[in-house]
């Protein structure tokens, strides 16, 4: 009986707060005068299958920050450990610690002027002391990627910087590669990018006349006269006519991280892709991989001219929905995990994902992924023992180790909705009392569909608060958290009514300091939801359109997969989108007042401390769809929503847009710009061509939904709204690329 009045009172209390506000851009419930204790949820681990490898913290009392490379110095018990420092921040730096579990001294062996990408020990180190390190930095010509030249002394195990001799450099200032390797034979191979920030802007990638966009093959021990090195006889180009014979194979973006493997003789290198793809190849002599004629196995810009060899398909290779910023890996020759002996082990550096594939030379046996980290991936590395280590930018050095039983979580996932402890009703879709509703001022496009919002934080556990607040910036949840977005959608019924129905509920779920997505489909009976298979689905829906002949069409829906959902939920754009400082900032209704959203979660005590004091001229979104507003404000908001996810400072997005709304106009390379990636054949193409929709790349990618269609992900329909008022604000731009009147 008490249980039955406590469940009519919270229903009571739920029904009442969600029809207490009404505001532009959606319900938000009246808020309680005090936060309730959300202590049941079920929504712990994971519903897949366990990966096969867990991540270890290897030296848990080392900290050396942007670590790069990790390799054991011949004849001691040191490890060399390459740190990656940008430009601000100071020299990169070769350290040396002892090869050790217990390490916590790091020695500086040297400062190196410029961003070093790799290093490699010469084959008879331990006579001569020469270390080589792949860098980019200033020369006498300009920018240049560089292959230096340090001798170690070898009896003390100092590095005297006077003993650098330079080897070889070439011009690249963008994908600049960089890394090196020794073959059995003792020449050097050597990664080089395609010079540029762009698709190709030298077009490097198809010709043989330059060192970009390469793998080169050097003799650094027979030096010719005048220089520090040799050609060898058998690689492959020499005597070609036009041709570099440092190259030893070619059509490459951005090879990042290069390794040999000294026991099968296999060279492999990760290649970070562009648009949609990242790859893995296993390098073969005088190899043409494509680039940039073709991403990998698809094609990129088919007008460019393509080289004069047949064009390799990628060993292996990921869609941006599982990798963005591919880290090539080692071939691993340890004791520790005898399953993965003789497999190439990589990773990515944007999500984590950490896969191992082995190669017999003329086709895979297998590949799999290993484990999912929450590592941003810069490298692997590799001991004494031939012990591989997991290299994590932000500062930590990681091992593998198999999972056991005893590593899975003893709660079930939930597999309905009813399940996950977040609604008192799921087929009312009555949220828990303890849940914060919410709604956003910018709803993005979501193929028509309409959104309900709420966010479940664990306990009375608080948001922890970055200074970022009036720069638009994000929080860092609790972990345990969940925020919950129901997409409902316009549907006919068998007897040709329509009515509004809930197609989706997605969750992103914060767990050891990850997020992941999960998405359940909701039943015909609209009673509960079933989770979403983790590769995703899709649906055809039955829905109105008074333009069709009948008055209806068929919509497709798409569930995305798990991995989908972390493309646009990424590192760059903060994780979070919905539930972030920019999106609550909104003035609405409660009764007879109004407030600020944003200030009354601050009184519910949802923050730690107090939110900062909010400037007048912080950066603030608009409903795009608000035809009231700012045309101008109207499409900064729609690009910063639906588009800077990826086009931000390092997003996914590799053009040098940045459509984010704290971005000042004149930094944002749109107006007026000629794209560095396919025009799609218009004529005198801009990304935003003042007054012309018709030659604007941006109007054409947002008005159709082919294979270059944008956003690429998440969208069937094409947002015909959008596509009215951004050709209208192109249209009233003034030719210098000034801002619309309105």
């Amino acid at each position: 009986m008490t249980r039955s009045l406590y469940l009519y009172a919270l229903l009571l209390w739920i029904v009442e707060g969600m029809s207490a506000l009404a505001v532009a851009g959606g319900d938000v419930p009246r808020l309680p005068e005090k936060r309730i204790p959300w202590n049941d949820s079920r929504v712990v681990g994971s519903p897949d299958p366990l990966p096969p490898y867990k991540t270890v913290r290897a030296f848990p009392r080392l900290s050396i920050k942007q670590p790069l490379a990790m390799a054991p110095e011949p004849g001691t018990d040191r490890l060399f450990v390459l740190q990656h420092l940008g430009f601000w921040s100071g020299p990169s730096k070769l350290l040396a610690v002892r090869d050790d579990p217990g390490s916590e001294t790091v020695d500086t062996l040297l400062d190196i002027d410029g961003l070093a990408y790799g290093f490699a020990f010469h084959p008879d180190y331990a006579r001569n002391g020469y270390v080589f390190v792949g860098m980019n930095g200033p020369t006498h010509g300009g920018v240049s990627t560089q292959v230096v030249r340090y001798t170690v002394d070898r009896r003390n195990g100092r590095i005297d910087p006077a003993t650098r001799l330079s080897i070889i450099a070439w011009p690249s200032d963008g994908h600049n590669g960089g890394d090196l390797a020794f073959g059995n034979d003792g020449t050097l191979y050597v990664s080089a990018g395609d010079g540029s920030a762009g698709s190709d802007v030298y077009q490097t990638g198809q010709t043989l006349d330059d060192l970009r966009g390469a793998i080169l093959r050097i003799d650094v021990d027979h030096p010719d006269a005048g220089r520090a090195y040799s050609i060898p006889r058998d690689n492959p180009f020499v005597g070609r006519t036009g041709a570099r014979p440092e190259l030893w194979a070619y059509g490459l973006r951005n090879p990042w991280r290069l390794s040999y493997d000294r026991e099968s003789g296999q060279l492999w290198v990760g290649n970070n892709g562009q648009d949609l793809w990242e790859q893995v190849y296993l390098i073969k002599k005088g190899g043409n991989y494509g680039w940039s004629l073709f991403e990998g196995s698809h094609i990129f810009l088919e007008n460019r001219p393509a080289g004069p060899d047949p064009i390799l398909l990628p060993t292996a290779e990921h869609h941006h929905s599982e990798a963005r910023s591919l880290t090539g890996g080692r071939v691993y020759r340890g004791k520790r995990l005898p399953d993965l002996v003789g497999a190439y082990v990589y990773g990515d550096w944007s999500t984590g994902r950490v896969w191992g594939i082995r190669h017999d030379g003329r086709k895979a046996a297998w590949h799999r992924e290993l484990v999912d980290t929450p590592f941003n991936i810069t490298g692997f590395g590799t001991d004494h023992a031939g012990e591989l280590y997991v290299i994590d930018q932000a500062g930590g050095f990681y091992r593998l180790e198999p999972t056991s039983d005893a590593d899975r979580s003893k709660q079930p996932f939930p597999i309905r909705l009813s399940e996950t402890g977040l609604f008192a009703s799921a087929a009312a879709h009555a949220p828990h009392p303890a849940a914060i509703a919410y709604g956003v001022v910018a709803p993005q496009w979501a193929d028509g569909a309409s959104m309900e919002r709420f966010a479940a934080l664990p306990g009375l556990d608080r948001i922890e608060q970055h200074p970022q607040l009036n720069a638009g910036g994000a929080w860092t949840l609790p972990n345990g958290s969940v925020l919950v977005q129901t997409l409902s959608i316009e549907r006919l019924d068998d007897a040709g009514r329509a009515a509004r129905r809930r197609i989706e509920t997605r969750l992103l779920v914060r767990q050891q300091g990850e997020w992941t997505g999960y998405s359940y489909r909701w039943n015909p009976e609209q009673t509960d939801a079933t989770l979403v298979p983790a590769s995703g689905g899709s649906e055809e829906l039955d829905v109105p359109d008074p333009g069709a002949p009948d008055g209806r069409r068929e919509q497709s829906w798409r569930f995305p997969a798990r991995t989908e959902c972390l493309v646009c939920h990424s590192r760059a754009a903060g994780f979070v989108l919905g539930f972030s400082p920019l999106q609550l900032d909104r003035e609405c209704r409660q009764g007879e007042k109004v407030i600020n959203q944003l200030r009354a979660l601050d009184g519910l005590g949802v923050f730690q401390g107090e939110l900062p004091k909010q400037s007048a001229n912080r950066p603030r979104l608009v409903d795009p769809y608000d035809a009231h507003a700012a045309l101008e404000a109207r499409v900064r908001s729609y690009l910063h929503i639906n588009c800077s996810v990826c086009h931000v400072k390092e997003g996914g997005g590799n053009s040098l847009m940045e459509l984010d709304v704290a971005t000042p106009t004149r930094r944002m390379n749109l107006v007026d710009t000629k794209p560095v990636h396919d025009p799609l054949g218009l004529s005198d193409a801009r990304l935003v061509a003042p007054g012309a929709p018709e030659r604007s790349v941006l109007f054409n990618r947002i008005s159709r939904r082919d294979t270059r269609k944008m956003p690429p992900l998440g969208s069937n329909e094409v947002d015909r709204d959008a596509v009215r008022f951004i050709g209208e604000w192109i249209r009233e731009l003034s030719a210098s690329g000034g801002a619309s009147r309105r």
